[in-house]
């Protein structure tokens, strides 16, 4: 059994990054030779010396929406608070809810100054959240995104000066409540150049939700289960990511999301299908990766399913030591963090 605890690691308060570098390309890199478990300490836009003309470095292009509602319980003056996880239909949400003990269904939350009106209509037993349906004067969709703030992480705990911040350069696709945040470190100078070498740039999709930072309750973490999250492969991005990897190009994905995507339609050769759906995959120690054959990806929360999936990737006991070692070093943790280049030990 390999148990939750196994993936915890010390971490100094110090070490969380409240903000990005400027410019973003300039944080840390951590390349990290999976075969070897020998780190590199470099800087992020000298991630070119380390591809080549003919790799697919595959991006998630979604985009964080406005997605947490502030506002008051109904008939009193507590706060109340939404984080929108999921749109279900035209007038439905899932949520998470604060506070949850008091906001049972038939409560009512009045959202952004009154102007959006919340009922909870149900509890979902998986993940403790709420099913809301909304009213509103107007337009929902233009309420929603007129009260809606942006949903930065609670160790995160001023909000940045650029509203942009918590945005990916290439964000197109509305739908997440977080950001894919090793997508955070490119630049649109720093992805021209990566273009102008050959390489090419294979966007995905998959909408952040809970699934990727709800916390591992569990002591075995075999008995954790992922929340849904809404993920789209077009026929072309697999063809596309099909053909370079069958010329000998290298399938680098940038984030545990679009690792999650792809590994959702991958075969056993490691080939991609196109489609969408909800996919719930944990990837954990003892899964193999089949359509990746490196990972940019940040420093992660303990005890995560992210650290799990980085671990799958390049080794528990390698990860470990190089967290370890990027504490020593004074690296940058968590979604404004610094970031990690995992080189597996197949292709050079």
């Amino acid at each position: 059994m390999m148990k939750t605890s196994d993936f915890f690691y010390e971490l100094p308060e110090a070490l969380i990054a409240q903000s990005p570098a400027e410019p973003r390309d300039h944080s840390r890199l951590m390349v990290l030779h999976a075969g070897t478990g020998c780190p590199e300490h470099r800087r992020f836009d000298h991630l070119t010396e380390y591809l080549r003309a003919g790799d697919a470095l595959v991006i998630n292009d979604t985009k964080v929406f406005p997605a947490r509602l502030t506002g008051v319980k109904e008939g009193t003056d507590r706060p109340a608070e939404a984080l929108l996880l999921r749109r279900l239909n035209a007038t439905d949400w899932e949520a998470l809810v604060k506070p949850g003990r008091s906001l049972k269904p038939g409560a009512v939350l009045l959202l952004g100054g009154g102007r959006l009106r919340a009922e909870v209509r149900g509890i979902i037993a998986e993940t403790g959240g709420r099913l809301l349906r909304f009213t509103c004067d107007g337009i929902l969709e233009q309420a929603l995104a007129e009260c809606g703030q942006m949903p930065l992480p609670p160790y995160i705990r001023e909000k940045p000066a650029d509203p942009q911040a918590y945005q990916t350069v290439y964000a197109k696709h509305e739908g997440s409540a977080a950001a894919p945040t090793a997508g955070l470190h490119f630049t649109p100078a720093l992805l021209d150049r990566i273009r102008g070498m050959g390489v090419h740039i294979v966007p995905v999709l998959l909408h952040v939700g809970l699934g990727t930072f709800r916390p591992v309750r569990v002591r075995d973490i075999s008995a954790h289960r992922m929340h849904a999250e809404y993920y789209e492969v077009t026929r072309e991005a697999a063809e596309r990511v099909n053909r370079l990897r069958d010329q000998g190009g290298r399938v680098i994905c940038v984030g545990t999301t679009s690792l999650r995507t792809l590994e959702t339609v991958a075969d056993e050769t490691g080939h991609v299908s196109p489609g969408c759906g909800e996919t719930r995959l944990f990837i954990t120690p003892g899964v193999r990766i089949k359509s990746a054959d490196a990972l940019i990806t940040n420093f992660h929360l303990p005890e995560s399913t992210l650290l799990m999936l980085v671990s799958a990737f390049a080794g528990r006991e390698t990860i470990l030591n190089a967290y370890r070692e990027a504490v020593l070093e004074r690296y940058r943790f968590f979604s404004f963090g610094d970031a990690m280049l995992i080189l597996s030990g197949g292709k050079p």
